[in-house]
């Protein structure tokens, strides 16, 4: 089964599609997230795309009591069915069993992360174009910690030209 999303940005619309076949798990979380309306003014914090294009990531709250909620709300490890190559969306990771909210769309072809366990649940369908246009003026600069405990104040006053995510939901075909 697969299921349309648009998000809609600050930078234009993305559409994924979410594909419960390719890693179910990581797909029941994303789009559960969805539904509740997670990602509702989420930053777009890290975007590397020097020295060669690889990723943009999304996921943490711009509150930091809702970020508190997730932060050990752990889902288990999809096996990976899919390769991380160019437009697949990917949960990140920061070891075995550890995904939560943050998501990558890659820039390139990153099967190097299929062997450390990164299984993509969908892909980028329309406008591609605008995921790799959205901002990457300050790279990795943004501080996770910093966002998780500071939220979108911290952001905004540092880094006020981040793209980010206005609302996403699911559509119909």
């Amino acid at each position: 089964m697969s299921v349309k999303v648009k998000l809609e940005c600050t930078c234009g619309d993305i559409v994924v599609e979410i594909n419960d076949d390719w890693a179910p798990k990581g797909a029941a979380r994303f789009l559960g997230l969805v539904e509740e309306g997670f990602f509702t003014d989420i930053r777009f914090f890290r975007v590397v795309t020097k020295p060669r294009p690889f990723m943009v990531q999304f996921g943490i709250h711009g509150d930091p009591e809702v970020s508190a909620k997730w932060r050990d709300n752990h889902i288990p490890d999809d096996a990976v069915k899919e390769s991380n190559r160019k437009g697949t969306l990917t949960f990140a990771t920061s070891g075995p069993n550890s995904r939560t909210t943050q998501l990558f769309i890659n820039y390139a072809d990153n099967s190097f992360l299929d062997g450390q366990g990164f299984s993509p649940i969908g892909e980028v369908v329309e406008n591609m174009d605008v995921a790799e246009a959205i901002c990457d003026e300050y790279g990795e600069s943004p501080d996770q910690g910093m966002i998780q405990h500071k939220g979108n104040a911290y952001l905004e006053k540092s880094f006020p030209n981040l793209d980010y995510i206005k609302k996403a939901y699911v559509i119909e075909d």
